[in-house]
């Protein structure tokens, strides 16, 4: 090549690229990694039009070379049907068929700030303490918050992509390589700046399947938060209520050691005027530490119990310094003797596990759309130049465009391998949004069950325990004109002792179950069914 040439080919230089800068369509264009059936077409009209007859043509041959046929979801969703249940059978069954999705019953609706049916100031102050510095709900919400940032960056991937790029670089050509003189051996700057975009065409849905599942799992992550927020709530008060019933216990302990020790000095003044042998002085001694033991210990668990609350709170010394509720004081709600179907459908761990089935579902159909061909656009527009006082010439510029179309063909089984993994994932979700439902239906015929035992539990008690206080009166009373002796009296007061407890336990049971039972409607969560899941429901 003679220094002409070498003139000619160092002008061409400047208004071309050295490398080919096609090559940016392969890196913005999408291509299976196994073997597969690909078309591009990059800016040339009569071989577009070749190359896109050829590849649609030989992509509708080989569409059923990749085959997703024999893999589909086992497990089936439960209703309220199938776990034999009817709506006039009991409220466990409405619930049950809310849960699967029947939300359509009329009634009255819990409140989400349901705490306030009690009516208690200091409860309704913890509860909204609790709910607004609680490191657990805070975790709940932080993971909420990823699960639809997540599902935004799904959204994006749709749309259409820009990118920019600019480099300048020294760079010294070798003289005994491709580049002929001057540039071979010697040292030059390089410039390039391209534009490159890129478009995915979601044809076949995967786009669209996979922002599905991200919006579901983002649901269920709403739903998780929201029982995260109705655990929390439901533990704050029913550790008020057992604050409660312990002090109420303590009245009672109290009460105990006042009587016995009344009873320790009756003891002595009838041993004392000879009356009474050392065998009942000492049984009547033994009593009154016995009874201080037992104030002690529910000191002890008062002194816990506010340390818990204060930790529900994350202020470990506001529980210091709350009144002592009165058990007497909180009035138990009444229960509907039927409960609408829409409360248990409202359950937000049963919202969430819909929401995971439909999560699950969108991504069945994603990895099914993988077997479909995919089609990507993709262009650049830049300059490029050796020498930087060439970079800004007309004749630097590049630019490239085409479409790619591509199609797995053979994969040793991945995409179905794949299909098949998605698909037991969706049987895990159906299976688990059925345990669900069943440890939800359980839940909810176990706390009706036991709060109206408890109502009848107490009418039984309240007249066992006028019974057993009269009994000890009477013989408390024989026993000071010596008409009985000192184990009459023991056995009278160990029956009144036990029909008090048992009255302050079952007063606090009864709230407890009813903190329960509106924990397992839901607590006033309004659900958003999926559409899918309504449908199929119906």
């Amino acid at each position: 090549m003679g220094q002409e040439d070498g003139k000619k080919w160092a002008a061409a230089a400047h208004s071309q690229p050295t490398i080919p800068k096609s090559d940016r369509l392969l890196a913005a264009t999408a291509t299976s990694a196994s073997a597969g059936f690909a078309v591009r077409v990059r800016g040339f009209p009569a071989a577009a039009r070749a190359l896109a007859c050829a590849g649609f043509t030989g992509l509708a041959a080989l569409t059923g070379c990749a085959d997703h046929a024999g893999i589909a979801p086992q497990v089936q969703m439960r209703d309220a049907a199938s776990l034999g249940l009817t709506p006039a059978s009991a409220p466990a069954a409405d619930a049950a068929g809310a849960a699967a999705g029947h939300a359509n019953a009329p009634g009255v609706a819990l409140q989400t700030d349901w705490w306030r049916m009690w009516g208690d100031a200091q409860l309704d102050a913890l509860v909204a303490k609790a709910l607004a510095g609680n490191p657990s709900l805070q975790q709940a919400q932080a993971r909420l918050a990823s699960a639809w940032a997540f599902s935004e960056a799904v959204r994006a991937s749709d749309g259409p992509r820009l990118d920019g790029s600019l480099q300048v670089d020294r760079q010294h050509f070798s003289a005994h390589s491709l580049y002929p003189p001057p540039y071979g051996g010697g040292s030059f700057n390089l410039a390039e700046g391209t534009l490159t975009g890129s478009w995915e065409l979601d044809f076949f849905g995967k786009h669209r399947a996979a922002l599905a599942a991200a919006i579901g799992a983002a649901r269920a992550a709403e739903a998780d938060a929201q029982a995260a927020r109705l655990l929390l709530a439901s533990s704050v008060v029913r550790s008020y209520f057992q604050l409660a019933r312990l002090q109420a216990q303590l009245a009672v302990a109290e009460r105990t050691l006042a009587q016995r020790e009344e009873t320790l000095q009756l003891v002595r003044e009838r041993f004392a005027a000879g009356l009474d042998t050392r065998v009942e002085l000492r049984q009547s001694e033994g009593g009154v530490p016995d009874a201080r033991q037992q104030v002690e210990a529910l000191r002890e668990q008062i002194a816990l119990m506010r340390n818990a609350i204060g930790a529900l709170v994350s202020e470990p010394k506001a529980a210091l310094a709350l009144d002592t509720p009165s058990l007497t004081a909180i009035k138990a709600v009444e229960i509907p003797a039927q409960l609408p179907a829409e409360l248990l459908g409202h359950r937000p761990d049963i919202a969430a596990a819909r929401w995971r089935v439909e999560a699950a579902t969108r991504s069945v159909d994603e990895a099914r759309s993988l077997f479909y061909p995919n089609v990507n656009l993709a262009a650049f527009v830049g300059l490029s130049s050796i020498g930087l006082d060439n970079f800004a010439r007309a004749s630097s510029k590049e630019w490239g465009f085409g479409p790619a179309i591509s199609l797995p063909i053979f994969d040793s089984g991945r995409l179905r391998a794949n299909l098949r993994g998605k698909s037991a994932d969706l049987d895990a979700a159906v299976a688990s949004y059925n345990a669900s439902l069943l440890d939800a239906v359980h839940d909810v015929a176990d706390q009706l069950d036991s709060a109206r035992s408890i109502v009848r539990q107490q009418t039984e008690q309240r007249q066992a325990q006028a019974a057993a206080e009269a009994a000890y009166a009477l013989a408390l009373e024989r026993y000071r004109q010596g008409l009985t002796n000192y184990l009459t009296v023991l056995a009278a007061e160990t029956n009144v002792l036990a029909q008090r407890r048992l009255g302050v336990d079952l007063a606090a049971r009864r709230l407890d179950t009813q903190v329960n039972l509106i924990r397992a409607l839901g607590g006033g969560y309004q659900a958003t069914l999926p559409e899918t899941l309504a449908s199929s429901a119906r």
